[in-house]
């Protein structure tokens, strides 16, 4: 029996399919080269998107970590001085309440100087001077006296208040037309005083000199 020649038609068909089964192959190929491309390059971007977040993130938490140690000696120089000022404050309230009780000094002769400084400085001839209480009583019959031999000023007057002060000790000088007063009372002397006695407080105390010495660190 005689082989029957190929059908022409069937041979254009069987052609026409092999041939788009390479192209689907090709296309197949491609997409998958494109999408492995694409992820690896979306991987990529990510990466370096991730990488780029950490690094701001970094650089910010070292700015804000510089920021912090920046206000630690500010932090510590403040709650020091802010110590220093406490025992400082003790100080002078301990120096008050002793020099209030007449405690530890001769404060006769205190008072005599604290009336004559004034006196010396005030211009005029006649002085009042203002006692506290318990003063007047225990020292005022003699210190107008005491204050006129003090200064040394030819026809000096001086005499005591009608009416005690309310202080808890020193005096009050005032001339007898009270144009001129002095308060020499204990409490508004050491207040005055206080700037350079806390000065000088602080140095001998070892306090300032160590204010000092972490300031310089």
């Amino acid at each position: 029996m005689a082989d029957q020649a190929p059908d022409p038609q069937q041979v254009l068909t069987d052609e026409i399919l092999a041939d788009a089964r390479r192209q689907a192959d090709r296309l197949h190929r491609r997409a998958e080269r494109d999408a492995t491309e694409t992820t690896d390059q979306a991987q990529r971007e990510a990466e370096a998107d991730r990488e780029q977040r950490l690094a701001r993130a970094r650089a910010e938490a070292d700015r804000r970590r510089r920021l912090t140690l920046a206000t630690v000696p500010v932090a510590e120089g403040r709650l020091r001085a802010a110590r220093i000022e406490e025992v400082l404050r003790g100080i002078r309230e301990a120096a008050r309440e002793r020099l209030a009780a007449r405690d530890g000094y001769d404060y006769r002769a205190m008072l005599a100087r604290l009336a004559a400084e004034p006196v010396r400085e005030m211009e005029g001839q006649a002085f009042v001077l203002e006692l506290a209480e318990a003063d007047r009583q225990a020292h005022g019959p003699d210190l107008a006296a005491d204050v006129r031999r003090r200064v040394g000023r030819e026809g000096l007057q001086v005499s005591l208040a009608a009416e005690p002060a309310p202080m808890a000790g020193g005096v009050i000088v005032r001339d007898a037309e009270g144009r001129q007063r002095w308060d020499n009372s204990v409490s508004a002397r050491l207040e005055r005083l206080w700037p350079a006695l806390r000065r000088r407080v602080a140095e001998e105390t070892g306090l300032l000199g160590q204010q000092h010495n972490n300031n310089d660190e």
